[in-house]
């Protein structure tokens, strides 16, 4: 199945940071975009500059996304760029790991198994998954908290899907790099738009694509 004209695509945590840089360079393509965050307000309002849709979407409530994706009728493109990051220490009894495994891996499997009948309709469909250097066993599993055990979880579905996801619905996941964002600070050495190259890439690969990959700046990167 060739891809639509005008491709669908949600973007979750989409009103800053990486999320909000893919969505632009989504919709510069010709995407028909949406957003989806938490904060009401501040996704309305990134919507309106970006030029695109918002849907209100808390990653840490399932029925939030539950009730926003079965009315939203079904995208062609999902980007899972949603995240948290806490410095707990995984042994604390304040560890983030439950939170931290219900946004990064949870959610995004979720959103993926609502979105199924509109792929399995239209033939066609590309899932990218924004995970880290962090969750890369070949890069040290590293970061602090639970969000490199998360990031691992997802690099995880991301290599499993394939075997389960109809035909012409490719998933990949991919690593940012070191962004100046919220959570990466703004010592760190890529724009958010240079961090949204390779998942932008990804959300509209050809037929002959790679699916069930792992990518940093479009070249394949260690689990």
């Amino acid at each position: 199945m060739t891809r639509p004209s005008r491709p669908t695509a949600l973007v979750t945590g989409g009103n800053r940071g990486i999320g909000r840089a893919i969505a632009a360079g989504l919709t510069a393509t010709g995407c028909a975009v949406t957003i989806g965050a938490r904060d009401a307000e501040a996704g309305r309002k990134a919507a309106a500059e970006i030029g695109c849709g918002f849907l209100p979407l808390d990653l840490a409530d399932p029925e939030s996304y539950f009730t926003a994706m079965t009315g939203a009728g079904g995208f062609d493109i999902l980007v899972n760029n949603a995240g948290i990051l806490s410095g707990a220490s995984l042994l604390s009894p304040k560890s983030d790991f439950d939170d931290a495994m219900q946004v990064m891996v949870s959610a995004p499997l979720d959103l993926i198994r609502l979105n199924l009948p509109h792929w399995r309709e239209t033939g066609w469909g590309r899932i990218v998954n924004l995970s880290s250097d962090w969750g890369s066993f070949g890069h040290g599993l590293a970061g602090p908290g639970a969000y490199g055990v998360a990031k691992a979880a997802l690099n995880a579905l991301t290599k499993a899907l394939p075997r389960d996801l109809p035909a012409g619905v490719k998933v990949n996941a991919m690593c940012p790099g070191w962004v100046r964002t919220r959570m990466g600070g703004e010592g760190a050495n890529r724009s958010p738009e240079e961090g949204a190259d390779t998942a932008i890439w990804l959300a509209l690969l050809p037929e002959d694509g790679p699916t069930g990959g792992f990518f940093r700046d479009r070249q394949p990167f260690d689990w």
